[in-house]
């Protein structure tokens, strides 16, 4: 089992890293804050006050990285399975990010693994050269290659960074893709161009801003301490910003909102601040095309700032068989902000990708 990191520094309060954080780096938010933020947000019951966010455990299972470091994952669901599900988390968040659909898929008969992205979660840490898209595809085949049987078939599922690193991998080892490789979904993602994203602001104010982002990230990677000073100056801020960039719909859970904020908050800024880069100079265009070979759904929310609905477009566009679904009053989590639309989704694909035969497009 991997090992506990000691204490973290506190992360971003938006998953958005830059804009957000521009004015809101590391802020932290006490319990008790945070539930007075949430009882001032809104009045009305809160169903999902009751939900055990960060509480479903698998089996778990340390599997290491081609550069030997560990990387933490959990599995669920029977070992002799013919299909396993693989889930890959976003940036700045951990494999609890897949709640919903790790409760809500357990009776489908596939295994589910979920593992936490080096740096994040319960994983190790990494070495900051090695914060990159394409060490996180190759982390990914480590992990595949630990908990996918030979002769078993695989779906790979990936939120934000979590689908760049499908398409890192796709890159990696194309032949995978039609014969282990047998499905895929790819959810508030973009495969290039983000450096070029507006993250809602009016495009002459985006445009002042881009250039002052990068500079930023770093700033506060190399001196995370003054993260740590500013925690209690804005825990309201954290809140309302993260509910801010991470989600659109108006009558969003807050105890959801409060969950998202913690597991950003956990993650430490300069881990943030390390692979801020290579998410910016993401390319994985041309990565797509092995995906093309298998079934796929493509999600995308019509109000996410981080990743628009115009880089979903682009991924649907090069995967013309793929099922894709825009949720127009959705923004950057649509697996914790309409986990309903996740879940259905991937279980369809799960019933695509379990008939259709392997090998059928396999290259030569």
């Amino acid at each position: 089992m991997g090992e506990q990191r000691p204490r973290r520094r506190p992360g971003w309060v938006g998953v958005a890293g830059t804009v957000a954080g521009l004015g809101a780096a590391g802020i932290g938010t006490a319990v008790g804050v945070r539930r007075f933020v949430v009882g001032r947000e809104r009045f009305r019951p809160d169903h999902d006050a009751s939900e055990p966010f960060g509480e479903l455990r698998g089996r778990p299972l340390t599997v290491p990285a081609d550069d030997g470091l560990p990387l933490y994952v959990e599995v669920d669901g029977p070992d002799d399975a013919a299909l396993t599900v693989l889930f890959c988390h976003g940036y700045t968040l951990n494999q609890d990010s897949w709640h919903y659909q790790r409760r809500d898929l357990a009776g489908t008969g596939a295994r589910l693994v979920f593992w936490d992205q080096r740096s994040h979660g319960r994983s190790g840490r990494g070495n900051p050269t090695r914060a990159t898209i394409d060490q996180l595809g190759s982390d990914l085949y480590e992990v595949l290659r630990a908990t996918v049987p030979a002769g078993s078939s695989v779906v790979l599922v990936g939120h934000s960074m979590g689908g760049m690193a499908i398409m890192a991998l796709a890159e990696l080892r194309p032949e995978l893709f039609g014969d282990q490789v047998v499905g895929v979904a790819l959810i508030n993602t973009s495969c290039g161009n983000l450096a070029e994203m507006t993250l809602g602001l009016p495009i002459l104010l985006a445009k002042l801003v881009r250039p002052l982002a990068p500079g930023v990230v770093r700033g506060l990677g190399r001196r995370p301490e003054l993260v740590d000073r500013t925690r209690h100056l804005g825990a309201d801020l954290a809140f309302m910003v993260t509910r801010r960039m991470a989600f659109a719909d108006k009558y969003v859970s807050p105890t959801v909102v409060g969950f998202l904020e913690e597991m950003i908050r956990s993650t430490p800024i300069d881990v943030i601040a390390e692979f801020y880069p290579s998410l910016m100079a993401h390319d994985k265009r041309l990565a797509l095309d092995p995906i093309a070979r298998v079934p796929a759904v493509v999600l995308v929310g019509g109000r996410d700032r981080l990743t628009p609905p115009e880089h979903g477009r682009a991924i649907a566009a090069a995967l013309p068989n793929a099922e894709v679904i825009e949720v127009v009053e959705a923004g950057h989590v649509l697996p914790l902000e309409h986990p309903g639309v996740v879940t259905g989704a991937l279980r369809r694909l799960i019933t695509r990708s379990r008939s259709r035969p392997r090998n059928r497009k396999r290259p030569a």
